[in-house]
């Protein structure tokens, strides 16, 4: 895996970061991330994915843009109303980063078709809006080894853990009971945007090897008090998803 001299002037910035440099750069051309989801996280996640030069970027959802997805689903302009949020996706991302390869898939995640939805994909990023594709997604990644960065967000607040399997505890692990479904999320733009951007650094750090993950840790952000907090979370041995790990 080599870098072209536009590939080289393109990341710059990014590879004078300490422990990213050249190598770092080559490792996320080389990388496939699946982003579940092209809503409010899943489109600010996916631009800064394809801005990073994630290789290949797999965009799943079953959706059509509209009108009152537009505060926070930056992707959709009034214009992509009725049409496939992947598509309409694939098409901005691509012209973003025409060195990167993008992947639209329309279709809902199911038990049945997540093996091939997601594929070889090394990392997922949850952009979901419901906790049952959550835990499908989740028991997936657990038996086939792919980490999965799962964020939630509501009104001004949301949430983002960092799941490896074998090192960590899974999505089930820190929620044994299925939290309840809500209908219709009030949610500020702003907020599933400061949640995309970390869930494209834990991509980043995970591919490249730099810094410190969410492994074990999840992190809790307020944006109506200003307040961030990370606790511990930690693996159950009983848990029936990654129990046998």
């Amino acid at each position: 895996m080599s870098l072209s001299s536009s590939e080289l002037e393109q990341y710059d910035r990014q590879m004078l970061i300490s422990g990213l440099g050249t190598d770092g750069q080559k490792k996320l051309k080389a990388a496939k991330v699946a982003v579940a989801g092209v809503g409010g996280l899943g489109c600010p996640a996916s631009i800064y994915l394809a801005a990073a030069g994630i290789g290949k970027i797999v965009l799943v959802d079953n959706e059509r843009f509209e009108l009152n997805d537009l505060n926070r689903q930056i992707l959709g302009w009034p214009k992509d109303i009725g049409r496939f949020k992947a598509e309409v996706a694939k098409e901005k991302l691509e012209a973003l980063n025409s060195q990167i390869e993008v992947e639209a898939v329309v279709a809902e995640i199911t038990k049945d078709n997540v093996r091939n939805v997601i594929g070889d994909a090394e990392v997922v990023v949850d952009g979901q809006d419901n906790w049952k594709t959550r835990f499908i997604i989740n028991e997936y990644c657990v038996a086939h080894n792919v980490r999965f960065i799962h964020a939630g967000v509501s009104a001004l607040h949301g949430q983002i853990t960092t799941i490896v399997p074998g090192k960590g505890p899974c999505l089930r692990c820190i929620f044994p009971k299925d939290p309840p479904e809500r209908e219709k999320i009030p949610v500020l733009g702003a907020t599933p945007a400061l949640f995309a951007s970390l869930q494209v650094m834990e991509t980043v750090k995970l591919v490249t090897g730099i810094g410190n993950p969410l492994v074990g840790r999840m992190l809790f952000a307020s944006g109506r008090e200003m307040v961030f907090e990370t606790v511990e979370v930690k693996r159950n041995v009983e848990c029936p998803v990654c129990g046998n790990l």
